[in-house]
């Protein structure tokens, strides 16, 4: 079936044509085991009832009570000794039944017809109007026996009908429904596969697996969603490996130019802010390649992280005296709480991350302004706040920080170095340490930024 549309449409009609058989056969299961027994008792009554009250009234003319019992919608047919048969108002359809039959109820027993009635596939106990289907009773008038058939008009059965008929249409609804939900399911299935497939893929992940086998549409865009994948995997590829080996080559020319210039520097007398701009350009040409390269290892899916104990206080502070000179440059008051707190990871990793996130908050804090640190230990994770009252960062441009080179478009950040790969960073090592960072910031009040990792990783 190649069509998604023709698996629709089939599915449909064979869900209603399912479930309106199996209704009825339910329901006709349950004619047969519960109302067709209540309506033999019902009639049993009744007939034993009409017997019994012409046998006490004798004086009865007993034609006309049967016509006039008759008239209140029953059928009604009455067999004497010869078997002989008169029928009163509406005749029976079939009228046909052995005599023996009719001798047995002569004799005093009782004919249970409805009961007996032949167990057929449709429910045709309601609307038989056959002598088979009454129920006969022996009748004493005046010193003659009689054998009393009776059976309910159907009109009088409206009631059962009803019942019966909203039995067939509630069970066509729940099994349609619950055939439904099961068809459903297994046709958005591979939707539902696609839709994951499209995450893995946002998230750099191109090893999916989809069913191509499928001869419908689903099956020919998985087919092309997969090729989609390896094009995309190959393109991913080539870009790591051209990232990496540029920002390997760019090393050592980089080296080698401050090495020159070093040695102009000592040699020849040239104006120092010309050779303080060239040594300031190297450095940051030598930081983004240095970047570039990080970004390009955490990149690849299968990196072992050299995972180790150490201690993350330890570690921090050990960052705080490396920028203990460009806080006191711009005059920031440094606040901090670090308890001691060992967690097992990559110590370089997330060496990495607090680098980061120290760097910024100093970079985009205005002079005199504040930066507090605060570790914070749980059972099974640490949590590592940055909080500062600097410049702030808009609602748009929070959503778009772990973008690769992205940078706030303002003024006031424009003139703060760096290329936009310090996030791009942190946000890797904390996927690789299923770790988490939240940001809450307000332009002119200042940027918390929180950091969750657990402390040992798995």
């Amino acid at each position: 079936m190649r069509s998604l549309y023709a698996k629709f449409v089939i599915t449909t009609v064979v869900i209603m044509v399912f479930s309106s058989i199996v209704a009825f056969f339910l329901s006709n299961l349950y004619y047969q085991q519960s109302l067709k027994p209540q309506n033999d008792e019902k009639t049993t009554l009744l007939a034993v009832e009409l017997a019994n009250y012409i046998e006490t009234h004798p004086e009865l003319e007993l034609h006309e009570y049967l016509q006039h019992s008759a008239l209140l919608g029953y059928h009604i047919m009455v067999f004497n000794r010869e078997l002989q048969s008169t029928t009163f108002q509406d005749p029976f359809r079939d009228t046909s039944i052995e005599d023996a039959t009719i001798q047995k109820v002569l004799d005093g027993t009782i004919y249970h017809g409805i009961l007996q009635f032949p167990h057929q596939t449709f429910v045709t106990g309601f609307f038989a109007n056959e002598l088979k289907n009454s129920i006969g009773v022996p009748l004493q008038y005046q010193g003659e026996t009689y054998a009393l058939f009776v059976r309910t008009n159907i009109k009088l059965l409206f009631n059962e009908m009803h019942f019966l008929f909203a039995t067939i249409l509630l069970l066509m609804i729940i099994l349609s429904i619950l055939l439904v939900l099961l068809c459903t399911k297994l046709i958005v299935k591979p939707i539902t596969k696609l839709t994951e497939a499209t995450t893995s893929i946002a998230k750099g992940q191109y090893d999916i697996k989809l069913d191509i086998r499928r001869l419908d549409e689903l099956g020919r865009l998985s087919q092309s969603f997969m090729q989609m994948s390896k094009q995309l995997s190959q393109v991913d590829e080539k870009r790591k490996e051209f990232i990496a080996n540029i920002s390997h080559d760019f090393q050592s020319p980089l080296s080698n130019i401050k090495g020159y210039v070093t040695l102009i520097e000592k040699e020849h007398p040239i104006n120092q802010k010309y050779i303080n701009t060239i040594h300031h350009e190297i450095t940051r040409l030598s930081t983004m390649t240095n970047q570039l390269l990080q970004l390009t290892t955490l990149d690849q899916q299968d990196l072992p992280l050299k995972a180790k104990l150490f201690s993350v206080s330890k570690q921090i502070k050990q960052l705080l005296q490396h920028y203990e000179w460009q806080i006191q440059q711009k005059n920031l008051m440094l606040s901090y709480s670090l308890p001691e707190v060992q967690i097992y990871a990559d110590a370089g990793f997330l060496y990495a991350v607090w680098d980061n996130l120290l760097s910024n908050a100093i970079k985009y804090t205005n002079e005199f302004g504040s930066i507090d640190i605060e570790l914070i230990e749980q059972p099974d994770t640490v949590t590592i706040t940055f909080e500062d009252n600097g410049i702030g960062i808009s609602e748009h441009d929070q959503q778009q920080i772990f973008d690769r080179f992205y940078r706030a478009d303002s003024s006031r950040t424009r003139t703060i170095e760096g290329i936009g790969l310090g996030l791009s960073i942190v946000k890797s090592v904390l996927t690789l340490h299923n770790g988490t960072i939240h940001f809450t910031s307000k332009p002119g009040v200042g940027t918390t930024v929180t950091v969750t990792v657990p402390k040992t990783i798995k």
